[in-house]
């Protein structure tokens, strides 16, 4: 089992990283957006280990993306990833082991995409040595309430689909 978890891991990986970088490549830094801000696609891999496997699983794919970071934008880049990740994962972990009902994937995707910006936003302020740049926050929330709604509906929807072919997957390779 544990070369499975390995296996599905590793793809999941990829796949938040493919989508980081198609992220990165396609959509420029937007006029009317705050500056950096991108939608979060890879959220929704994170969200569906989190969901699949836990902390521990979701932790290794923002680490994975913290490090692509790393490699391919530099240590700024890095730690605000990590900073983000790591607080939006713990967040939506938190929610989906309490099993919240009232919090469907679309209010852990808004909750987790707000958190990821603020912890990036501390992040810049720690770099920067500039408090005021929390004064940005404002745009950022309301840009995560956005992108959050759009990876948790992305998820929302696909989930069931993605846990009966993971699962079938795992019951064929067993025969």
């Amino acid at each position: 089992m544990k070369t499975k978890k390995l296996t599905l891991l590793s793809l999941l990986s990829a796949l938040a990283l493919v989508l980081s970088f198609m992220e990165n490549m396609l959509l420029p830094d937007i006029p009317f957006l705050p500056v950096g801000a991108k939608p979060g696609l890879s959220n929704i891999v994170t969200m569906f280990t989190a969901s699949f496997y836990g902390f521990s699983g979701a932790f290794y794919i923002t680490l994975v993306k913290g490090l692509f970071a790393l490699i391919t934008r530099g240590i700024t880049a890095a730690v605000m990833s990590f900073c983000g990740g790591v607080l939006s994962t713990a967040v939506m972990c938190l929610m989906i082991k309490k099993e919240c009902k009232s919090l469907s994937y679309i209010g852990i995707g808004v909750l987790s995409a707000a958190v990821h910006n603020m912890g990036q936003l501390i992040a810049a302020c720690f770099i920067t040595g500039t408090a005021s740049l929390l004064s940005y926050g404002k745009y950022l929330l309301l840009f995560g309430l956005v992108t959050g709604f759009v990876t948790g509906t992305v998820l929302e929807v696909a989930l069931p689909k993605i846990k009966v072919t993971v699962n079938q997957i795992f019951k064929e390779k067993e025969k």
